[in-house]
């Protein structure tokens, strides 16, 4: 009957029948002491001595052999994981393998350049860790392990070099002092800062779905956007869109690369093209056995690391390769702030899969991306990996209020970075009408050759020059140079300094200086020898920003608090590379000039004698320019002649310059 207990079992026991005794209740088991979080662990597996055999014992060679895994036994997802490990020992990666480097080294990969020799490797293929709750504890599905193999330099066993130090790499996560489990095995365990659990957005924890809980979208100087558009069981259609971010950044005829990991190759391409045209990796390898009845003779690109191609303008209404938005601008991606719509390129691909990725959902982008322009003056990127994101949204071409997704995307962000022993790719000089000496770039500016010889300095400070030499090539400034000092009396350094070894000099000169206003002359000297297209420069003005007016020939707008960006006017936004000019024995540079006008009404008290209508730093296309170390000092005996002799000089020679390229 419902609600009624049911009948007391019985034991016989030699016929008789005996109610059994209760037995108690078992105690509930103590918890587990373990991790509740992310943990994490280093198995230093084995080392072997190799050549070459040294004296110092410390600094022997030993080939070796870690394994690390990332456990996720907290309650969260752990997506896009990625752990840092401080290496102590020289250690040089050769391979790895379940994951890649975050910052897409190649191998071998010396650890000793990280900063604070802290290198970190992000998960790959396995790029999220889902929770035992999820998975029902499913080993493979909540850890990642990483293989390492390398090179490290320590003394004698049974010392065991293993890291200093483990993490992970997020922000999000507290991880203490790695503890040793047992000899050769680090361990710690990571969990959410305090904070961040307590600004954690809401998420299923129990989620298994691939296409929910993304990681928000992320933005850099650079962020390339993965999508895949078709997907078919053996290959797939991408889109891939470069976006830039950074204010001042541009890519001049860029070049991108990445890593296929899963043995892909590309089919075609619309909107680029590869650098090289290769199949031989194909036909010789796996893809060439597994697609035994393909034409390779049609596809485009085999190569494991293949270099991508901006497509020339020429082809962009081509039917075959072309027609793709924003493609076809021969690789300039210029910042936002200059020209919104050529801030973005674009290209599809169609791509070949290689089993066991032989299912519509089995999807992995490449890896270890890279972005490089050909122009010096493009700067430097380091990208991360990819990273998994909401689809992209793309309208409905008919123009109805529809869209369509991606069928899965990744971003994988760049930004702009400088080494320590990065060199400007531009420098400035100054000059006034109250000085007749100019003061030229710094010596070695953007870096001195390797082997200079005995003949020049490259620590001696630059020597003063006459107006006129700003027109002639380094080389030739040597006898003007020593003419100026003896003339002025100043010292000449012995050896004399070495050139600035600059592709592009900027001369500021402080023109007129009134009651109610003052103008200089910015003057852009192009001594490579390549054209430079669609230019831009940023100068910030620390204390005359506020009276800027006018840039009578480049154009010019304000931006920020302190900084006043220009470029080259419609049809002038070419600066030219340096040429032999009729009547000249020597090269003169591609120039152009631009007069500003700056008011004092909303600068009061500004002393532009003093130094105050001076830049405190120049910009050009995108890279920070050398800046003199020394202002010009009032003369009034030479106002007039510098300011009359610089602006002859120069606009003779920009109108001889026009007059020979008409």
């Amino acid at each position: 009957m419902a609600g009624c207990a049911g009948p007391v079992p019985q034991a016989v026991v030699f016929g008789v029948l005996r109610t059994p005794t209760p037995t108690p209740a078992a105690a509930a088991p103590a918890p587990d002491p373990g991790c509740n979080g992310i943990q994490l662990t280093y198995n230093f597996e084995s080392r072997t001595k190799i050549r070459p055999y040294v004296a110092d014992r410390n600094k022997q060679p030993y080939s070796f052999k870690a394994n690390a895994t990332v456990l996720n036994s907290g309650t969260r997802p752990l997506k896009s994981w990625a752990m840092l490990v401080t290496f102590g020992y020289g250690e040089i990666l050769v391979g790895v393998d379940g994951a890649v480097l975050t910052g897409g080294g190649e191998m071998p990969y010396n650890t000793t350049g990280d900063a604070g020799n802290a290198t970190s490797f992000s998960g790959y293929p396995q790029t999220d860790l889902l929770t035992p709750i999820a998975t029902a504890g499913d080993i493979s599905r909540i850890q990642a392990s990483v293989g390492i193999v390398g090179t490290l330099f320590a003394g004698p066993e049974p010392f065991g070099p293993r890291p200093p130090a483990l993490s992970l790499d997020a922000p999000a996560y507290a991880c203490p002092a790695a503890t040793n489990v047992s000899s050769g095995i680090l361990s710690t365990c990571c969990v959410l800062t305090p904070e961040a659990e307590a600004n954690a957005t809401v998420i299923d924890v129990n989620a298994t779905d691939p296409t929910k809980n993304f990681l928000p979208r992320r933005t850099g100087d650079l962020v390339i956007t993965y999508d895949v558009l078709q997907a078919y069981p053996s290959s797939y259609l991408a889109l891939v869109t470069l976006e830039n971010n950074a204010k001042l950044g541009r890519l001049d005829n860029w070049r991108l690369s990445w890593e296929w990991r899963r043995g892909e190759f590309i089919y075609s391409m619309k909107g680029a093209y590869p650098l090289e045209k290769d199949t031989s990796g194909c036909i010789y390898g796996p893809a060439g056995q597994y697609y035994k009845d393909l034409d390779f003779s049609q596809v485009l690109n085999c190569d494991k690391k293949p270099v991508i191609l901006d497509l020339p303008l020429s082809r962009y209404n081509d039917t075959q390769i072309g027609k793709i938005d924003h493609c076809c601008r021969n690789g300039t991606i210029l910042p936002k702030s200059m020209d919104e719509k050529q801030s973005k390129s674009a290209f599809q691909m169609q791509v070949f899969k290689m089993p066991p990725d032989l299912n519509r959902t089995k999807l992995f982008p490449p890896a270890n991306f890279k972005i490089a322009g050909a122009s010096s003056l493009n700067p430097d990127y380091t990208c991360g990996q990819p990273v998994p994101v909401s689809p992209t949204e793309f309208p409905d071409p008919s123009g109805l209020d529809s869209t369509t997704l991606a069928i899965a995307t990744w971003q994988v962000v760049c930004n702009i970075t400088t080494s320590k022993a990065a060199k400007p790719k531009c420098c400035v000089t100054f000059s006034a009408y109250y000085n007749d000496s100019v003061i030229p770039c710094n010596t070695c500016a953007c870096g001195c050759p390797a082997k200079q010889g005995p003949t020049c300095s490259t620590t001696a400070q630059s020597m003063m020059l006459p107006p006129e030499a700003l027109l002639v090539p380094f080389d030739n400034r040597t006898q003007k140079a020593l003419a100026w000092a003896e003339l002025k009396h100043y010292n000449v350094p012995r050896p004399k300094p070495c050139g600035d070894y600059c592709g592009v000099s900027i001369n500021w000169h402080i023109s007129t200086d009134y009651n109610n206003g003052w103008s200089a002359r910015m003057t852009l000297f192009n001594w490579d020898n390549v054209d430079l297209a669609n230019w831009f420069a940023a100068i910030v003005m620390d204390k005359a920003y506020d009276g800027f007016e006018k840039a009578y020939s480049f154009n010019s707008t304000t931006v920020g608090q302190n900084t006043i960006f220009m470029q080259g006017l419609e049809g002038l936004n070419y600066l030219v590379k340096q040429t032999n000019m009729s009547g000249s024995d020597y090269l003169v540079p591609g120039k152009q000039q631009s007069v500003l006008s700056f008011s004092k009404k909303l600068t009061p008290g500004i002393n532009v004698v003093a130094g105050d209508g001076f830049p405190s730093k120049v910009f050009f296309n995108g890279d920070e320019c050398s800046m003199p170390q020394r202002i010009p000092m009032s003369n009034s005996g030479f106002r007039t002649h510098l300011s009359s002799v610089l602006s002859l000089v120069l606009v003779l020679a920009a109108s001889a310059f026009v007059l020979l390229h008409q």
